[in-house]
């Protein structure tokens, strides 16, 4: 069933995953103020559902996954798109979702199904784990029309090596899925008619993991980021202790005893 969908993001909830789809296959799926709305509305349910366990990011169609901003509507887009903030605003809409994805507890997978480029790298980049079509392209063409990939650059610098980055960037080339796997940009490169089985195999793997246990990995994943070795060392020393007398945890060990499969309730 389609729920709290925008005429420009479809969203739909498939068991314990929630689907968005950039739902603009006669513009390529590019971004503009609504897609990055409606993307943004999907991430913040999964805050509220304890239940869901994955978001699958992806676009309509089999051509593009995202062509980055919608410079159909003019400068102003670009610049929400892929600008710094200007005036009175202290945040470019794409910085906002950016940041509304750290908030995500569960996994986010982009479903890339065909050309990813420029700001559409940032949505690819935004997500955990990636699967591609083997036809997909990705690239950075900003340079080509005059601009640069600020905000995309963020995301990618702590994913791919600086040589590669500098290559995307500073050529605007593209490159196959097979590259992008080869630099670590994607995680699985799907054969012809097998996109969706991928996704469906992955998500089914991640129903292995406790919910509870994903949800704090995903937050001490990015916390350490920022962090010097002395205190992400200390601050997964208190983590780990603290994780260990969750219920999770005790029913993982149990099952482990037991040689069963463990049974994991939704995290408060």
């Amino acid at each position: 069933m389609t729920q709290a969908s925008r005429p420009e993001v479809r969203v739909e909830r498939k068991g314990d995953a929630l689907w968005v789809w950039i739902d603009r296959e006669q513009r390529r799926n590019a971004i503009n103020s609504a897609v990055l709305a409606g993307i943004g509305e999907a991430i913040l349910r999964t805050q509220a559902d304890p239940t869901l366990r994955a978001v699958v990011l992806t676009g309509s169609g089999d051509k593009a996954f995202c062509a980055g901003a919608d410079l159909s509507e003019g400068a102003k887009n670009l610049a929400d798109s892929n600008h710094p903030a200007k005036g009175a605003q202290p945040t470019t809409e794409f910085g906002r979702l950016a940041r509304a994805v750290r908030e995500a507890g569960v996994p986010l997978i982009a479903r890339v199904n065909g050309a990813c480029v420029a700001g559409g790298m940032g949505l690819m980049a935004l997500c955990d784990l990636a699967i591609a079509a083997e036809h997909a392209r990705f690239g950075l063409p900003e340079v080509r029309v005059g601009v640069f990939p600020m905000q995309v650059l963020v995301l990618l610098r702590s994913m791919l090596h600086a040589r590669h980055i500098n290559e995307l960037c500073l050529t605007g080339e593209l490159i196959s899925a097979a590259r992008a796997a080869q630099i670590g940009l994607v995680n699985e490169v799907a054969a012809p008619g097998e996109l969706d089985q991928r996704v469906d195999a992955l998500l089914e793997r991640l129903r292995g993991g406790a919910p509870g246990a994903i949800r704090r990995g995903k937050h001490v994943i990015f916390a350490m980021e920022s962090m010097a070795f002395e205190e992400a060392i200390a601050f997964a020393e208190a983590q780990i202790a603290d994780a260990s007398r969750s219920a999770e945890a005790q029913e993982g060990l149990r099952a482990f005893g037991e040689k069963r499969k463990p049974s994991w309730a939704d995290p408060d």
